[in-house]
């Protein structure tokens, strides 16, 4: 019979030689915006992961749009929330500013191979007070589509170069059932109408509202008129994403402006849609309105460093690639975006000539101010100046009394 203490000799060197599992493991969560198609591939990130980091296991969550801020608030009450979050938009400024989410500028300094991954100017846009909160998942900014028989048969040959040609061939196109054009509104994807008439919304310091001015004036005025005659389709005030996609898709409608994913929302409602009758282009002046998928991770991670890996392997080349192929986008990842754009040049011309805007007069990307309050700004400014696109008030009033709410908001930040 073995002597107790040899036993109790053997067992401890035992839990020496081999930790519990509940010790090794190292876990962390990822929450993604309503990406579920993709399930098979992120599982195999997940998976290869999970193998090149012994005791490391990734939660995968998925959440759409309008679930996941209240998942994710719930969970930062909690004390719980998810190690990486993928937000949309301007979101992530309300989290940064609150100190939810982890200041990436240090580790991104010192990793030699992030610093030259993501293309510079989309990687800004995650800043702020100078600090880089969130990494690109994938990219998106605004672009005009055309219907090129609506625009021959009203005698044009090209897309408009100017503020003032929307407008006037807006109404050449827009006669009976017809429209010249429309825009998505939300997240200031709209800003582009302002922001080529020289229009700011606040002033440098980001402190005061500067947009209620003579010229504002006239362009909501212009743009009011537009709307009331039919060459400006009211969806594009009234609408958010299907409403208008899906009157574009109809085949009446002249002009789009959106981002880049709404190429494939058009195409498979459309069957009008093809090279020869779909045409693409940069808004006048070039301006445009980002509106791009971040990677962040949560300052609440009990596994930072692990978190900080994972993102690493996702935007990596490998990784990145497969996305971008999959899904025909632009990932953010300089090397994979330009061999996506080289493959898609003779593969599908027209998702190429898509794609192309998106990296092209990337320093003319407007309305995405780095406010922490950035939505209630949005909101208040947006109440009244669609009173005004619907003719509901006057330009004038609408634009003093979204003076008003605006100023009322920034105070209070």
């Amino acid at each position: 019979m073995l002597n107790r203490r040899i036993i109790l000799q053997a067992a401890a060197g035992l839990a020496l030689a081999a930790p519990s599992v509940a010790q090794a493991r190292r876990r962390i969560s990822f929450l993604t915006w309503n990406i579920i198609d993709q399930e098979p591939l992120i599982r195999g990130w997940i998976a290869s992961f999970e193998r090149a980091n012994s005791g490391a296991e990734v939660e995968w969550l998925d959440k759409k749009g309008p679930e996941l801020p209240p998942f994710y608030q719930t969970q930062l009450a909690a004390g719980t929330p998810p190690d990486i979050i993928n937000t949309q938009g301007a979101l992530w400024l309300e989290y940064a500013a609150g100190g939810a989410l982890l200041d990436m500028t240090p580790l991104i300094a010192q990793d030699e191979s992030m610093r030259g991954r993501f293309n510079a100017e989309y990687l800004a846009n995650w800043t702020y007070e100078g600090r880089n909160f969130m990494l690109p998942f994938y990219i998106t900014k605004t672009l005009l589509f055309f219907n090129k028989p609506m625009l021959q048969r009203a005698g044009l040959s090209g897309p408009p170069q100017s503020f003032d040609q929307i407008l006037e061939f807006a109404g050449k196109m827009g006669q009976g059932e017809s429209s010249g054009f429309l825009t998505l509104n939300f997240d200031w994807l709209y800003w582009p109408l302002f922001a080529m008439n020289g229009i700011e919304l606040l002033t440098p310091d980001l402190r005061r509202p500067a947009f209620n001015t003579p010229k504002a004036i006239e362009v909501v005025e212009k743009l009011a008129r537009a709307s009331d005659t039919g060459a400006i389709n009211k969806i594009s005030w009234t609408g958010r994403w299907v409403e208008p996609n899906g009157a574009f898709a109809a085949g009446n409608v002249g002009m789009l402006h959106a981002h880049s994913p709404a190429y494939f929302f058009i195409k498979g409602q459309g069957s009008w849609i093809n090279p020869d009758s779909l045409g693409v282009a940069q808004m006048p002046g070039g301006y445009s309105t980002p509106n791009s998928h971040g990677l962040g991770i949560s300052k609440g991670s009990r596994n930072p460093e692990l978190a900080w890996a994972f993102l690493k392997h996702i935007t990596a080349n490998e990784q990145a690639s497969q996305f971008a192929t999959q899904r025909r986008i632009l990932t953010g990842n300089t090397a994979v975006d330009q061999a996506l754009l080289a493959s898609l040049r003779t593969e599908d011309p027209q998702v190429y000539a898509v794609l192309a805007t998106q990296l092209e007069h990337t320093d003319k990307m407007v309305g995405k101010w780095p406010l922490a309050n950035d939505a209630r700004v949005k909101d208040a400014f947006w109440a009244e100046l669609q009173s005004a696109l619907l003719g509901r008030k006057p330009a004038r009033q609408a634009l003093a009394d979204a003076e008003r709410r605006v100023a009322r908001e920034l105070g209070r930040a």
